[in-house]
């Protein structure tokens, strides 16, 4: 099957469950993880649970664990966490939870960004890989970068990934 075969076998609407990792927001100021869910819902997906923990490993891989023991979720995505400061552990945490990297991923976000903002993209550790036959986004809190990424590499190819990591 070519690519376009693969589209038009995917899911239309894929059930997601977004998490958002910060020291400092709550969800009431947390306007990263709305942009992320108004895309994904404005894109026709489902936002079938929603979080918020602080920058911990521990924290971060037991509500992902957590979401994957559940039937209805398909791919599951974090904002924030993806920088370089000595509190930044989201790629610590979710690259241990990959069966399979997605390392394309990372590097078309950096590319993408790099076109926006120059050479700060370069810390951006973004990333995506299959966890458990699902898929898992490791997106920056910025929503800026989080429009960046959704819009031009994620929500174009999120039912064909789910497609994929399911078979």
């Amino acid at each position: 099957m070519s690519h376009t075969e693969h589209r038009a076998a995917a899911p239309a609407s894929v059930r997601c469950a977004v998490l958002t990792i910060s020291d400092t927001r709550t969800v009431e100021t947390d306007t990263g993880g709305a942009r992320l869910v108004a895309l994904l819902e404005g894109a026709g997906h489902q936002v079938v649970g929603r979080g918020l923990v602080r920058d911990d490993e521990s924290a971060v891989q037991r509500w992902i664990q957590a979401q994957r023991a559940r039937d209805e979720v398909d791919a599951i995505f974090t904002t924030g966490g993806t920088g370089i400061a000595r509190r930044d552990t989201t790629m610590e945490a979710i690259a241990a939870m990959f069966d399979k990297p997605l390392p394309g991923f990372g590097e078309l976000f950096r590319m993408l960004s790099y076109q926006e903002i120059g050479a700060a993209a370069m810390l951006s550790r973004a990333c995506a890989g299959v966890t458990q036959c699902r898929i898992l986004v490791a997106l920056p809190g910025s929503e800026n970068a989080i429009s960046l990424a959704m819009e031009r590499l994620v929500l174009p190819e999120l039912g064909h990934l789910v497609r994929e990591a399911r078979r």
